[in-house]
C-alpha cells in the first residue's frame, strides 16, 4: 500500500513515478485494469494496422499484449528514464517491434496528425491533479494534434467529475464526438493486479476527431463494451449518468460487505437507451439474531404498480417488516416507475435477474436459487392522466391506480417526492356505487380490467370517502363542536383550512356536515385546477377558495378584527425537507402566530392541526407550543404513518362528567356527528366511523 501515492498531487511528479518504479522493479502495474478486462472496448476502436501512441505506458503490460495479438505500431511515451529503459530491455528480443520512448506527454516531438489512436491508461487521471488541470489540459492539446482526422483518443479513467468534466469539455469546444463506456468495478481478477485497491468503476472515453465539427455536441454513454450508445444533450447530463454507475458500485461493494439491518439502501436503474428510471431497488436485510430458514439467503419482491406508497413497501418501518414476515436475510424491495411499461412478471424477472445478482449477501453460495416474490402474481395496474408542472411546486402527476381492494383510486404525486401521495380520492362507477366501501373492512378480490376513459363505466370520484386516515380525524374532531346535538342543532359552522390538496376534505365537510361553510386557503393557483379538473372539486357559496400564503391571511384577517371561525384547519405540506418536520411549516406553529389563530375561533372554537414531524424533540416542542396557547389539546396518532392530528379547544371548561374529553362526552358527541353527517342530501353517503376515530384519542 505504501507505493500508493501520498497526496493526489503526487500522481503527476516525475520524481514520484522513477521512485515508484525503482522500487516495484519487474512486477507490472496494471492501474485500472488489464487487457482481459480491456480488450473487448480497446479492440473496437483501435485496429491493429493503426499508428497508436501510447501515453503514460509505465510498466504495464498491455502494449506488450496488444502487440502479441497483431498490434504492431505501437509507440509507447513515458516520462520515466528507469522504466523506459526497463521496458526496452524486457522486449527487445521478444518484440523487437515495440518501441519504448522517454517523452512529456505534454510536448513530444511527434507530427502533427501522425497517429489513428492514442492510448491512454490513467495518465489522465495522474496529470488532472497539478496545476488546477493545467498539465492536463496541455496534454489534451498535445494529443489532439497528433492525432489525424478519424483518430480517437481513447482514456481508461476513474472518471472522477473534474477530471471527466475536464476532458470532455475540452474535447466538445473541439468540435469532437465524445462516448463514455463504464465497464463496472475492478476486483483484482488479474493475477499480480493492484486493481483491487479501487472500489469505483473504470470508465474508457473515447474522444473521435472530426474534421467539421458537427452542429451540437454527440455526447454518449454506454453500459459495459458492448452496451448500446444512449445520446445525452449536455456535459452536465453525461457527468450525472457517470456518478449513477459510481454510486452503484460504491453500493455493491457495501452489500457484500454486509449491511445494518436497521438501515436500507437504494438504487435507481434506468433504460439504457433513454435514461429514464425504470426500477427503484431498496435493500433490506434481517438482523443478524433472527431465526431463519437455512437456504433462505436472498430474494427478490415485486411491488405493484401503484401501490409503492404503501405503508409496507414505502416506508423503512414497513419494509423491515415485509423482509421479517418473508423470512429472508436479505430482500430487495422492487417498485417499477410511472411512465414506464412493463410487459408481464416474467418479463420484469428476466429484466432484473442480470442485475440484483450483484447485490446478493456476502457469502450466499455460488449456485443459490433466488426466488421472485410478489403480491398475487399480478404487476398490478396504473394510468397517467395528467401531468404538469407548479411554478410552487414543481413538478406533479395525477394517476389512476387500483388499490389492494381492487378498488379504483386517483392520487396526486409531486414528483420531486414520488414516494409521497399528496392527495387521494376513491373513483366509482355507476354500477359499483351502490357497494360497501368500508375502508378497515377491506377484502383482497381479483382486479377487474380498468374502465375504458370516457367510455360508459369511465369513473367519477366519490366524494363520501376520505382516502387520507388524517383528514377522517380532522373530520372526526368536529364532534368537539357538538354537532348534531339538540342544544346547537341549526347552528351555522363556519370553517377555514389552510392546505387545499385534492380538495377532498373541504367538499366532504361542504357536502356532509351540516349548516358547514368553508373558506380554503391555498398558495398554490395549479392546486386548484388539478383538484378541480381532476378530483371533483366544487367552488359554490358554502365553498369558497383564496388564493394566496396562508400566514399572510390569517394575520391579515386578525389584524383586521371581526372575523370567527368555528373551526381552523392546518393541513399545508412543508417545501423544507431540512427541519424534520414535513407539515406545517414551521411558522404556523410559532406562538405568537398560534395565539392569532386562537383569536380567530369563537368561544366554542376548535384549531385542528395536522402534525407530520419526525424529529422527536422538535415534535415535543411543537406540543409544548400548542398546549400553552390552547387549554384543552388531544392527539391522535394514525397508524402506520408518522401523521399525528391535534384537537385544541379554544375555552377551558369544567373537569369531570361534563369535560369535552372525558370518554362519555366525546361517545355522545361522536354518535351526534355520525347521525348529522348521514341526514345530509349529497348523492352519495359518508363512509366513516366517527366513534371509532375518537377511541384513540390521548391528552397531548
Amino acid at each position: 500500500m505504501d507505493l500508493l501515492p501520498r497526496t493526489a498531487e503526487e500522481f503527476s511528479s516525475a520524481e514520484y513515478w522513477e521512485r515508484f518504479f525503482r522500487r516495484r522493479g519487474d512486477k507490472a502495474f496494471e492501474w485500472y485494469g488489464g487487457y482481459n478486462q480491456l480488450c473487448g472496448v480497446l479492440h473496437k476502436y483501435i485496429k491493429p494496422r493503426d499508428q497508436v501512441l501510447v501515453v503514460g505506458c509505465g510498466n504495464s503490460e498491455l502494449s506488450e499484449q496488444l502487440y502479441d495479438v497483431g498490434y504492431r505500431q505501437l509507440t509507447n511515451i513515458d516520462i520515466s528514464e528507469t522504466v523506459v529503459t526497463h521496458m526496452n530491455q524486457r522486449n527487445a528480443e521478444r518484440r523487437p517491434g515495440l518501441t519504448f520512448l522517454q517523452a512529456d506527454a505534454t510536448q513530444t516531438s511527434f507530427e502533427s496528425g501522425s497517429f489513428q489512436a492514442a492510448l491512454d491508461k490513467g495518465t489522465l487521471d495522474a496529470m488532472a491533479a497539478q496545476e488546477e488541470g493545467a498539465l492536463a489540459r496541455r496534454m489534451l492539446g498535445e494529443v489532439a494534434r497528433v492525432l489525424a482526422i478519424g483518430g480517437r483518443y481513447v482514456c481508461v479513467s476513474l472518471a472522477q467529475e473534474h477530471v471527466v468534466k475536464m476532458a470532455v469539455e475540452h474535447f466538445v469546444k473541439e468540435g469532437w464526438a465524445v462516448r463514455l463506456h463504464c465497464l463496472g468495478s475492478q476486483e483484482g481478477e488479474e493475477s499480480g493486479s493492484d486493481s483491487s485497491s479501487f472500489a469505483l468503476p473504470v470508465f474508457v472515453l473515447v474522444c473521435t476527431k472530426f474534421r467539421q465539427p458537427p452542429p451540437f455536441p454527440v455526447l454518449e454513454m454506454c453500459q459495459g463494451e458492448d452496451g448500446p450508445p444512449r445520446r445525452v444533450a449536455t456535459v452536465l447530463e453525461l457527468l450525472s449518468a457517470v456518478k449513477e454507475c459510481q454510486t452503484y458500485a460504491v453500493l455493491r461493494q457495501r452489500l457484500q460487505a454486509g449491511t445494518d439491518a436497521t438501515q436500507s439502501c437504494s438504487l435507481t436503474l434506468c433504460q439504457a437507451t433513454t435514461g429514464l428510471p425504470r426500477y427503484t431497488l431498496t435493500v433490506q436485510d434481517s438482523p443478524p439474531a433472527a431465526k431463519l430458514p437455512r437456504n433462505n439467503h436472498f430474494a427478490i419482491f415485486i411491488v405493484p404498480q401503484g401501490r409503492e406508497t404503501d405503508w409496507q413497501f414505502g416506508s423503512a418501518e414497513g419494509r423491515g417488516q415485509l423482509a421479517s414476515s418473508a423470512g429472508f436475510r436479505r430482500l430487495v424491495v422492487v417498485a417499477m416507475h410511472r411512465d414506464q411499461t412493463y410487459q408481464d412478471m416474467q418479463a420484469v424477472q428476466s429484466e432484473l435477474s442480470p442485475m440484483v445478482m450483484d447485490l446478493a449477501p456476502p457469502g450466499m453460495p455460488a449456485n443459490q436459487q433466488v426466488p421472485f416474490l410478489s403480491v398475487g402474481g399480478q404487476l398490478g395496474w396504473r394510468e397517467v392522466v395528467s401531468r404538469g408542472v407548479s411554478a410552487l411546486s414543481g413538478e406533479y402527476s395525477v394517476e389512476d391506480v387500483r388499490g389492494e381492494d381492487g378498488q379504483l383510486y386517483r392520487r396526486l404525486v409531486f414528483m420531486d417526492n414520488a414516494g409521497l401521495v399528496q392527495s387521494e380520492s376513491l373513483l366509482r362507477t355507476q354500477a359499483a356505487a351502490s357497494s360497501s366501501r368500508k375502508k378497515n373492512k377491506k377484502k383482497k378480490s381479483n382486479p377487474a380490467p380498468p374502465p375504458v376513459p370516457g367510455g360508459p363505466t369511465t369513473p367519477s370520484v366519490d366524494r363520501g370517502f376520505l382516502c387520507c386516515a388524517h383528514h377522517e380525524v380532522m373530520v372526526a374532531g368536529l364532534s368537539l363542536l357538538g354537532i348534531g346535538t339538540a342544544e346547537k342543532k341549526g347552528l351555522p359552522v363556519s370553517v377555514l383550512l389552510v392546505g387545499l390538496g385534492g380538495g377532498g376534505l373541504p367538499q366532504f365537510v361542504r357536502d356532509f356536515v351540516p349548516d358547514a361553510s368553508v373558506e380554503v386557503v391555498e398558495l398554490d393557483p395549479a392546486i386548484l385546477e388539478v383538484a378541480q379538473n381532476w378530483f371533483g372539486f366544487q367552488t359554490d357559496d358554502r365553498l369558497k377558495v383564496t388564493l394566496g400564503d396562508g400566514l399572510e391571511h390569517i394575520n391579515k384577517l386578525e389584524s383586521q378584527g371581526g372575523h370567527f371561525y368555528d373551526v381552523i384547519m392546518f393541513d399545508v405540506d412543508s417545501k423544507d425537507a431540512t427541519v424534520g418536520m414535513s407539515c406545517p411549516p414551521p411558522a404556523f406553529v410559532e406562538t405568537a402566530f398560534l395565539e392569532k389563530v386562537r383569536n380567530l375561533l369563537t368561544p366554542r372554537g376548535v384549531f385542528i392541526l395536522n402534525l407530520v414531524c419526525r424529529n422527536s424533540a422538535l415534535r415535543e416542542s411543537v406540543v409544548a407550543r400548542v398546549r400553552d396557547v390552547f387549554p384543552h389539546v388531544l392527539s391522535r396518532g394514525i397508524e402506520g404513518e408518522i401523521n399525528e392530528v391535534l384537537l385544541c379547544v379554544r375555552e377551558a371548561s369544567a373537569q369531570g362528567e361534563h369535560c369535552p374529553f372525558s370518554p362519555p362526552a366525546l361517545n355522545k358527541a361522536a354518535q351526534s356527528l355520525q347521525r348529522a353527517l348521514l341526514g345530509h342530501s349529497a348523492p352519495c353517503n359518508p363512509q366513516i366511523d366517527i366513534s371509532a376515530l375518537l377511541k384513540d384519542l390521548k391528552i397531548a
